[in-house]
């Protein structure tokens, strides 16, 4: 007959063991912020290559109205304005060409975006910021305290959407290649600027990304788009889903029909 043993365990290594538990699961239940990278090079009619328009829009050294930030359809006003997303932290940027930075958090999930508004005249440093990003070799934390709790992420090249607004540069310019990987994670590109698929396609070769969106003809690359773009990548739809959603608010905003909308944009496929 086998004998019964009782397990005795002293109390301060159960209350260890207890502590243990609760750490581990506390670890694995925390999960890292997925995160939005967006590079806007504000409009300016001296120095870039852009239809003309009105001045007030036009001025690059005045993101609060300016046509790609500040602008009703800009990307600082768009956002805060819509339900699906709160502006946690507005303020200076990283650098002098950044007049300035907004963090975005989702409403619904746990999803930061980070937007800099680069002057329009440095729209070279721009665009090579968010090459270095796609790329993969530009690092920056952002940490931030939103309703007394300190949130910290990475926001550079450890984005999972690396994302540019604003007139094709390489309409005007070139730069040289920036070399990047593939990595062990993923690194999706949006690219709203007119024809950037053609202009901007050997460039991503380069860095290694993978295009999410990008576009085949002349366009406005208007915020409405981009968020109709960012919902279905936050709801996790495949890439031709998020074609059509960013396809649809591009003709709701510029009646330019379903048809031609669907050509204007591109996925990597």
């Amino acid at each position: 007959m086998l004998a019964k043993y009782k397990l005795i365990i002293p109390w301060s290594a159960a209350l260890m063991l207890l502590g243990t538990y609760f750490i581990a699961a506390s670890s694995a239940s925390r999960t890292s912020p997925r995160v939005i990278r967006v590079f806007v090079a504000l409009a300016v009619n001296q120095h870039q290559g852009i239809i003309p328009v009105p001045s007030a829009v036009g001025n690059g050294q005045d993101p609060q109205r300016n046509l790609y930030w500040g602008a009703a359809y800009g990307v600082k006003t768009y956002f805060k304005a819509s339900e699906d997303w709160k502006l946690v932290w507005s303020g200076g940027g990283s650098k002098n060409a950044i007049l300035q930075r907004c963090v975005f958090k989702s409403s619904k999930n746990d999803v930061y975006l980070v937007a800099d508004a680069y002057e329009g005249s440095q729209i070279k440093m721009a665009v090579t910021d968010f090459l270095s990003a796609a790329a993969g070799i530009a690092m920056e934390n952002v940490s931030l305290k939103i309703h007394s709790e300190e949130v910290s992420f990475a926001a550079a090249g450890d984005a999972d959407v690396i994302v540019y607004v604003g007139h094709d540069a390489f309409m005007d310019f070139q730069i040289p290649p920036i070399a990047g990987t593939r990595g062990d994670k993923s690194r999706r590109t949006i690219i709203l600027a007119c024809a950037s698929r053609p202009y901007f396609g050997p460039y991503i070769r380069q860095t290694g990304a993978e295009p999410l969106l990008w576009t085949t003809g002349l366009m406005a690359p208007e915020a409405y788009t981009l968020k109709a773009a960012l919902d279905g990548w936050i709801a996790r739809e495949d890439d031709e889903a998020i074609q059509r959603r960013a396809a649809q608010a591009y003709d709701k905003y510029q009646k330019c029909g379903a048809r031609a909308a669907m050509k204007l944009f591109a996925t990597n496929r």
